[in-house]
């Protein structure tokens, strides 16, 4: 990651390891923070050495609000969750956000499947996952409610993820790799 990269997404970064201290600590993160993000998003793509154009920072938003809608939908996200995407989106791009968004799946999975062993729940998290992943095959004919009542009864883990921490971790890699920014 070259300095210029570093010294461009510096806010976002910042703000970034704000919410996931928020995040770990309380499970929640403060929606004064998402909107700061955004709006420093939005912001710096007016500016000469914008990392994003307006339209790409308006595509990053949108982009991370239809990424993580469904998953809040069913219940595996929680709204401070999509607002952080969709905030940092701004900041990324369309590109740069559904980029984050996949090592956002893949950093949390391997966060959780460490939790999981740490606790030794490991065995509860596949077989958890693998009804969730019958029911969700199924969900036209058992229903989303039910879905959504079978993910919530099949926690494996005492607390959630606090989605800023991969969140976090994902921006850092893609920014480093250079994958859809810039």
């Amino acid at each position: 990651m070259s300095v210029q990269t570093v010294l461009s997404f510096a806010p976002l970064l910042a703000m970034l390891c704000c919410a996931a201290a928020i995040d770990v600590r309380s499970r929640r993160i403060p929606n004064w923070l998402t909107l700061m993000i955004a709006m420093t998003g939005t912001m710096q793509s007016l500016l000469p050495a914008a990392t994003v154009t307006p339209w790409q920072s308006f595509g990053g938003l949108l982009t991370g609000l239809a990424l993580t809608f469904a998953l809040f939908a069913l219940g595996a996200l929680g709204g401070g969750d999509v607002k952080l995407l969709a905030a940092s989106g701004t900041w990324l791009g369309a590109a740069g956000t559904f980029y984050v968004f996949l090592a956002t799946a893949v950093l949390g999975m391997v966060i959780v499947l460490a939790q999981c062993t740490v606790q030794r729940r490991l065995p509860a998290l596949l077989r958890n996952s693998a009804v969730l992943a019958v029911n969700l095959a199924h969900a036209q004919q058992l229903g989303l409610t039910h879905v959504e009542q079978t993910g919530t009864a099949c926690r494996s883990v005492e607390k959630p993820l606090p989605y800023a921490v991969p969140v976090l971790l994902a921006v850092v890699v893609v920014l480093a790799k250079g994958w859809g920014v810039g």
